[in-house]
């Protein structure tokens, strides 16, 4: 009843049927006729417009990274005799700026209308690709229908990486030397026994004169490389991060013409704690380390340190998913993690934070034989009243390497630049120990 032509055309049925009534004038006979006929074969149409039409949208792939483009194929189907005068595409889904609507006029019968939808990926997380809604209806606008689709797919959206040239790496306690006493799962240059064959072992680790000489499969077990290990932890503590207003994007018309705006991290300290561990993870995988990782955000989260393709896609997908909702301080992270890491690796803490316990939990690295390494974001750029600039001093006074971001920064060339400045003041860790013995 909101619509004016139809509340009119009601009015209009109801004057004729009352003049008829009373009256019984051919011009009343002729309006109510005429109006009912009208308002009675819109609402036909209307009820047939969605019958037989069959919606269908896939993509590509339902796994990328922030700053893809993410293309999404959508076909309607005409699979009625009638045709379709204007059918309208919404695409629901909870993705930022999903393109995919859009209004299609002149569907013949048994037609098909195809087209493809470009979304600019700017969040990491996961997305619901719908639901998607059909709305139509008759010529003079009288009536409208509306069918909603569920959705059947997710898209994984994956933190973004930055290309980094280079960062400092332990060189560890033991290379070239004996293994480490400790089982690995991937295949290592340390053999350490033989076992019997269990169901799931891979073929390419069965030692055939063994299992020739015992008549039964046996499969070779290896030990951890000696090579220092990575260990990235991610603060994801709520009380300190903080956050800006998010500026708005470009416009469609830039990304039609090939240009796509530059990407810029939103102004939040989580979202730039992410991109560097996610980025960090890519480098070190990239130079064939181990890599573990520790966070609690929100939940406890533990992924024990290999090198493999496998674990940077464990990695990107847990961080896909880090919110800064965790209740544990990063010194708790540490003191729960730390006895289980090999002796002379690198632990690198990411976090905002300002208070003196990172003092605490850098002290409980070096004493376990560690390598701390610390990235400070300032959250003053993000927002906050103070600076965490008295914590970076005290971590330098103490031989500590810190690494300050500040909102807004070139993160690859901060990381880059930060390597540069360290490198020079590198010294290996036996010649530290050496050092400290003599005075």
């Amino acid at each position: 009843m909101r619509n004016p032509a139809r509340l009119f055309l009601l009015l209009l049925f109801a004057v004729g049927l009352v003049g008829t009534i009373i009256n019984g004038a051919d011009l009343y006979v002729r309006l109510a006729y005429l109006s009912g006929l009208l308002l009675g074969a819109a609402w036909l149409w209307t009820f047939l417009s969605l019958r037989k039409l069959r919606l269908t949208r896939q993509a590509r792939s339902l796994r990328a990274s922030v700053g893809d483009m993410f293309e999404e194929n959508f076909d309607l189907f005409n699979q009625s005799r009638l045709p379709r005068l204007w059918v309208e595409i919404e695409n629901r889904s909870n993705l930022p700026q999903a393109a995919g609507s859009r209004l299609l006029t002149n569907l013949g019968r048994n037609q098909t209308r195809s087209y493809l939808a470009r979304t600019w990926l700017t969040q990491r997380g996961v997305y619901q690709l719908g639901p998607t809604t059909l709305a139509s209806g008759d010529p003079f606008g009288l009536f409208s229908v509306k069918r909603t689709i569920s959705h059947a797919d997710s898209l994984l959206v994956l933190p973004l990486i930055l290309p980094i040239a280079d960062f400092p790496s332990p060189a560890g306690y033991l290379p070239g030397g004996k293994a480490i006493r400790q089982k690995s799962l991937e295949i290592t240059p340390h053999a350490a026994g033989v076992r019997e064959y269990v169901h799931g072992d891979p073929l390419k680790r069965i030692h055939w004169p063994t299992s020739a000489r015992r008549n039964r499969l046996m499969v070779k077990e290896f030990e951890q490389d000696p090579q220092a290990e990575i260990w990235l932890f991610l603060d994801a503590e709520a009380a300190i991060h903080h956050e800006l207003p998010a500026p708005s994007l470009a416009a469609w018309h830039d990304w039609t013409l090939q240009r796509r705006p530059q990407l810029s991290l939103p102004p939040a300290t989580i979202e730039y704690a992410v991109a560097l561990t996610a980025s960090l993870a890519h480098y070190f995988i990239g130079q064939r380390r181990a890599v573990g990782f520790v966070t609690e955000g929100p939940a406890y989260t533990v992924i024990p340190a290999e090198r493999s393709e496998r674990q940077e896609g464990k990695l990107l997908e847990t961080l896909a998913f880090v919110r800064p909702e965790g209740r544990l301080p990063l010194v708790s992270l540490v003191d729960s993690i730390t006895p289980r890491i090999p002796y002379g690796s690198s632990a690198l803490l990411i976090t905002p934070s300002s208070r003196q316990d990172i003092l605490l939990a850098v002290e409980n690295i070096a004493r376990r034989g560690l390598s701390p390494v610390v990235i400070l974001l300032n959250p003053q750029t993000f927002g906050w009243h103070t600076s965490n600039d008295g914590l970076a001093e005290s971590l330098l006074t103490r031989g500590v390497p810190v690494c300050q971001v500040s909102n807004g920064d070139d993160l690859a060339e901060k990381l880059s630049t930060f390597a540069a400045q360290n490198r020079s003041q590198e010294q290996p860790l036996w010649r530290k120990q050496l050092s400290s013995l003599s005075i």
